[in-house]
C-alpha cells in the first residue's frame, strides 16, 4: 500500500500530553508523532501562570491540600482516585521537568518560585497558598520547548503537518490512523499496536474564546464517530480574564501577583461572592460573580466587561487590606518593574491589542470560553473506557484536554491543566508501550482508508449555496447566548434545535477550492464538522442535567442536586442521533459538601 507507515506507538498532537507521551514511549518503543502543525506551535505554548505542585518552597504546602482543594475546585464531579494520584505525582514530575532543562523562575534562596492561584489555599486557614510554579508567564511555552527538544533528543519521528482524520479499529482493538498529508492532500495509513490521542480542546464552539483556531475538538469527533463516547462534555470553563471582544487570556497569574477585579462603581467585588480568598477563588465562581454584576449594570460604563487592575496602587492598597505579607513576613509591596518582570507577555499583550499600559491603566476583561472538562473517557493510565462499566477499549489512549479522567470534574483549577498534560501524558506513554509489548499489529481493515474519502467526498462534492463562515458564526452565536455562564431550559433548547438545523445546512456548503495542495478550506470545513458536533453533544448533555455544578450553572436550576446528579454524563452519537448515559463519581476521602471560598 502507498503512504503507508507502521509504529508501535502513534501519538495524535503535538502539545504538552502528546510530546510528554511520546517522550516516555519513544524509550522502549518505536514511536511517532502526528500534528496538524509543527510542534511548538501547538496551544501549550499560551499556558501562561504555571504549573500546580505542592513543593512548599515559600510556605507549608501538601499533595494532600492539593487533591482536596481539587476535589473541592471540581464541585464534586472529580473522581478523587484520579486527583490524587494527580496531585500525588505532581512534585516529583515538576523537578523531572526542572532537571529536563526547563527554566523556571526562581526565589531568592534558588528554589523554584511559586505563586497563588484560585481556588488553591492553606487547608487549615482556608487562605490563599503559593502553589504555582512558573517561568515568568511562559510556563506553557517552556515546557512546550523543553519537551520538543527532549523528544527530539530521544529520535521521536515527527510527522508534521499531518491531520488525522480517523482512527482505524478492528476486531474491538485499535489498529491506527488515517491522516491527510496537508503538503500533497494524499491519504496516509499509520499502522500501530496503540494510538494516543492528544489533540487539545473545542472552544472554537464559542464566539468568545481563547483558544486557537486550531482548537477544533478533532480528538473528540474523530472517536465518536467510531461509536467511542464522550464524558461531561457540559462542562466547559470560562476563564474570568480574557481581553475584552478578543477573548485572548490574561493569566490568573495577574491575581496571583495581587490584581484585583473591579466593577464599574471602582469596587472590589470579589469580597462579596468569595469573603475569604476573594479575586483567587475558582474560576466557575469568579466567572459568575462577573456575570452577575454585569448584569445588574456594574460592568464599566454599563458594558459587558470589567476591570482587571494590576497598577501597584491597587495591588499594594488591597495587599495590605487583606494583610498580605512576603515570605519573610515584611508587607507585600510591588513596584512596576517588579510586575513587569514576573507578567511581561502580559504587559505586551496589554499594550498590543488593548493600548493599555497595565502598569499604568486598567485592563478591560470579560469570561472567555477556556477549556474543557469533558472529553474522551480514560482510566488513569489514559485507556480509553466506552461505557458506563468502563470497560477499557485495548490500545486506544487519551491524555491531556482531549481526555476526561475524571480529573478536573465540574471546573478545573487553574494551573491543573499543565499538571495534568504532564502526569497523564506520561502515564499514558508508559502504560501504551506496557501494552505494545504484550501484543501484535492488529489487522488494518480492508478498506483503511474507506471512511475518510468517504468524509472528504462529501466535502467536496457539495453543490449547495451555503458558506462555511455563517454556519460557524451562527453556531458561536448561540452557544455563547444559550449554553455560557449562566444557562436555562428554554435557552438550551434552543441551542439544540439551531445547531440541529446548521448540520442540515452545513451538508449544503460549497467548497471553493478544489485543489489538493494545502487545500486549508477543506480542512477547514471539516474542523467545522467536528465543532458543530461538539456543539450539539454538549448543549443535549447540558440540558439533560437539571442543576447547577461548576461551569454549569442554570438560571432555573440554581442548586446542586447530589442525590440526583451525582454522576458522570456518556454521551455517543448513533445514526445521527444523540444518546445519554451516566456513571457513577468515584468518592474515596472527600464526601461533597457545600464550597465555601
Amino acid at each position: 500500500m502507498n503512504n503507508y507507515h507502521q509504529y508501535d506507538i502513534i501519538v495524535v498532537g503535538a502539545g504538552g500530553a502528546g510530546l510528554m507521551s511520546a517522550l516516555y514511549a519513544s524509550k522502549k518503543a518505536s514511536t511517532a508523532v502526528l500534528s496538524k502543525l509543527y510542534p511548538t506551535r501547538s496551544h501549550t505554548g499560551t499556558a501562561q501562570g504555571g504549573v500546580g505542585a505542592a513543593l512548599g518552597n515559600i510556605e507549608e504546602d501538601h499533595p494532600e491540600w492539593h487533591t482536596f482543594d481539587t476535589v473541592k475546585g471540581s464541585d464534586y464531579l472529580g473522581d478523587q482516585d484520579a486527583i490524587e494520584f494527580m496531585c500525588s505525582k505532581a512534585v516529583p514530575i515538576v523537578y523531572e521537568l526542572e532537571h529536563m532543562g526547563l527554566p523556571f523562575s526562581r526565589t531568592p534562596d534558588g528554589t523554584i518560585a511559586q505563586r497563588p492561584f484560585g481556588g488553591h489555599t492553606n487547608n487549615i486557614t482556608g487562605m490563599p497558598v503559593p502553589r504555582a510554579c512558573y517561568s515568568a508567564d511562559r510556563t506553557g511555552h517552556m515546557i512546550l520547548q523543553t519537551l520538543y527538544q527532549q523528544c527530539i533528543k530521544q529520535n521521536v519521528r515527527f510527522y508534521d503537518e499531518f491531520q488525522v482524520l480517523d482512527v482505524l479499529i478492528e476486531n474491538g482493538v485499535t489498529a491506527g490512523v488515517v491522516a491527510i498529508e496537508l503538503a500533497t492532500g494524499e491519504l496516509h495509513v499509520f499502522h500501530a499496536k496503540a494510538v494516543i490521542f492528544a489533540t487539545g480542546g473545542h472552544g472554537r464552539v464559542w464566539e468568545i474564546t481563547s483558544n486557537a483556531y486550531t482548537y477544533s475538538g478533532d480528538g473528540v469527533a474523530i472517536t465518536l464517530r467510531r461509536g467511542i463516547p464522550a464524558e461531561d462534555m457540559e462542562f466547559f470553563q470560562f476563564h474570568p480574564t480574557g481581553i475584552y471582544k478578543m477573548g485572548i487570556l490574561i493569566t490568573e497569574g495577574v491575581r496571583g501577583e495581587g490584581g484585583v477585579l473591579i466593577n464599574d462603581e471602582g469596587e472590589r467585588f470579589m469580597n462579596t461572592y468569595a469573603p475569604t480568598v476573594k479575586d483567587l477563588a475558582s474560576r466557575d465562581i469568579v466567572s459568575r460573580a462577573m456575570y452577575l454584576e454585569m448584569r445588574d449594570g456594574r460592568g464599566i460604563n454599563g458594558k459587558r466587561y470589567m476591570y482587571l487592575d494590576m497598577r501597584p496602587e491597587t495591588v499594594n492598597k488591597y495587599a495590605a487590606e487583606d494583610g498580605r505579607k512576603r515570605p519573610d513576613g515584611s508587607p507585600y509591596i510591588v513596584t512596576g518593574e517588579e510586575m513587569l518582570s514576573k507578567l511581561p507577555d502580559i504587559v505586551d499583550f496589554a499594550r498590543t491589542y488593548l493600548g493599555v499600559d497595565p502598569v499604568t491603566q486598567p485592563m478591560p476583561v470579560q469570561p472567555t470560553a477556556h477549556y474543557a472538562m469533558g472529553g474522551i473517557p480514560t482510566d488513569m493510565y489514559g485507556r480509553v473506557v466506552i461505557d458506563a462499566e468502563n470497560t477499557v477499549l485495548p490500545g486506544m489512549y487519551a491524555a491531556g484536554e482531549v481526555g476526561c479522567v475524571s480529573a478536573h470534574g465540574a471546573n478545573r483549577l487553574g494551573t491543573n491543566s499543565l499538571l495534568d498534560i504532564l502526569v497523564f501524558g506520561k502515564y499514558a506513554g508508559l502504560d501504551a508501550v506496557e501494552y505494545s509489548h504484550k501484543t501484535g499489529f492488529e489487522t488494518l481493515p480492508a478498506e483503511p482508508l474507506e471512511f475518510t474519502q468517504q468524509q472528504l467526498e462529501e466535502l467536496r462534492s457539495s453543490k449547495g449555496d451555503e458558506r462555511a463562515s455563517d454556519i460557524g458564526e451562527e453556531m458561536k452565536s448561540v452557544m455563547n447566548d444559550y449554553v455560557g455562564v449562566f444557562r436555562t431550559e428554554d435557552g438550551m433548547s434552543k441551542a439544540v434545535e439551531k445547531v440541529r438545523q446548521l448540520k442540515e445546512r452545513f451538508k449544503q456548503v460549497q467548497l471553493g477550492d478544489t485543489s489538493r495542495i494545502f487545500n486549508t478550506e477543506l480542512i477547514s470545513n471539516w474542523e467545522l464538522g467536528n465543532l458543530l458536533d461538539l456543539a450539539e453533544v454538549t448543549a443535549v448533555s447540558a440540558l439533560a442535567r437539571k442543576e447547577s455544578r461548576g461551569a454549569h450553572a442554570r438560571e432555573d436550576f440554581p442548586k446542586r442536586d447530589d442525590e440526583n446528579w451525582m454522576s458522570h454524563t456518556l454521551v455517543w452519537m448513533r445514526d445521527g442521533k444523540v444518546e445519554l448515559d451516566y456513571k457513577p463519581v468515584v468518592i474515596t476521602k472527600f464526601e461533597p459538601m457545600e464550597r465555601v471560598y
